[in-house]
């Protein structure tokens, strides 16, 4: 083992999260989606898949909880979160079915769905974001690998530019804690 492999590592991240400054016009937009949903009384919904389902579950948190300043909870849901309700859907419906179904039964006009995916090309995250858009239900996508097509299927989508699942999730987490300190300072402490 040496350092020079994680200080090689650290640099690659370094590098890749100097080139994600040129998102941060993005993620203004998406802070401002994300205060006019909850301003205007919805909920922000959260999806992903494996790491990316930790990512959703990670900031809806942030949300309800709270990131850096004391506040009022903000209303955020994680889909990734019941087992029940997934491993039904997945039996009964198909595995695509498991965040679509969920957007049926809970969102609507107001509310918004983040998806989080390092391929974009998870069948059951272009489900949802399918169903999202024929509900009439903001979407937002945190992707990498050039955005796949989920990107074409979302109101915005914020694209990690870099090809490693562990950098994008980085990435994506690092950029959406930026984004919810966006959210808390538009929403005040109380």
């Amino acid at each position: 083992m040496s350092t020079a492999r994680v200080e090689a590592a650290l640099d690659r991240l370094a590098v890749l999260a100097g080139a994600s400054k040129a998102l941060a016009p993005q993620l203004v937009r998406v802070a401002e989606r994300y205060v006019g949903c909850l301003r205007g009384g919805g909920t922000l919904y959260f999806c992903g898949n494996g790491g990316s389902a930790a990512d959703a579950q990670h900031l809806a948190t942030e949300y309800v909880v709270r990131y850096s300043a004391s506040r009022r909870p903000l209303a955020a849901v994680a889909l990734s979160t019941d087992t029940s309700i997934l491993t039904a859907a997945a039996n009964d419906l198909g595995y695509e079915q498991i965040f679509a179904r969920q957007v049926e039964a809970h969102c609507g006009l107001g509310d918004l769905l983040t998806l989080h995916s390092t391929s974009g090309k998870s069948p059951n995250l272009l489900v949802a974001a399918r169903t999202a858009r024929t509900r009439g239900v903001g979407t937002v996508a945190f992707l990498g690998r050039g955005g796949g097509p989920l990107a074409s299927l979302v109101d915005e989508a914020v694209v990690v530019p870099s090809d490693d699942t562990g950098q994008i999730q980085v990435l994506h987490l690092a950029l959406e804690h930026a984004v919810v300190e966006l959210v808390e300072a538009a929403l005040g402490a109380s």
